[in-house]
């Protein structure tokens, strides 16, 4: 059974750096793609950005420079480095995964099959 564990949320100061971690288990085929989505309290799901099995990341204008994601393909495990946080940053997290190659741009977390649990991370002073 594929499974998606997220970990590393928490609180966190303005200016701050966090990193958030998800690993899949129960899958070895490829190719594959992973997401990470924010959703704010009241807010739709935003998306962060994608990877796939490739290494090949896309991502939105407004989070280059501050985020990073990376890969292990051994692991199976995402990760999004935050660097520079603000309060606009607060939110649930959660990772997800297709067992296809979608990373051409941001697709809805909709369009995933599987997601994770969501972990929080807080930005305040």
């Amino acid at each position: 059974q594929l499974q998606l564990v997220e970990s590393g949320g928490g609180s966190v100061q303005p200016g701050g750096s966090l990193r958030l971690s998800c690993t899949a288990s129960g899958f070895d085929q490829n190719p594959y793609s992973f997401g990470w989505f924010r959703q704010a309290p009241g807010k739709e799901f935003l998306g962060i950005a994608c990877i796939a099995s490739d290494d090949h990341s896309t991502w939105p204008s407004s989070m280059k420079g501050r985020f990073t994601i990376s890969l292990d393909n051994d692991k199976r495990t995402v990760s999004l480095q935050m660097n520079n946080v603000d309060f606009s940053d607060t939110g649930i997290y959660y990772c997800a995964l297709d067992l296809q190659w979608i990373c051409s741009g941001l697709v809805p977390i909709t369009d995933y099959r599987y997601r994770g649990q969501g972990i929080q991370v807080t930005v305040s002073s």
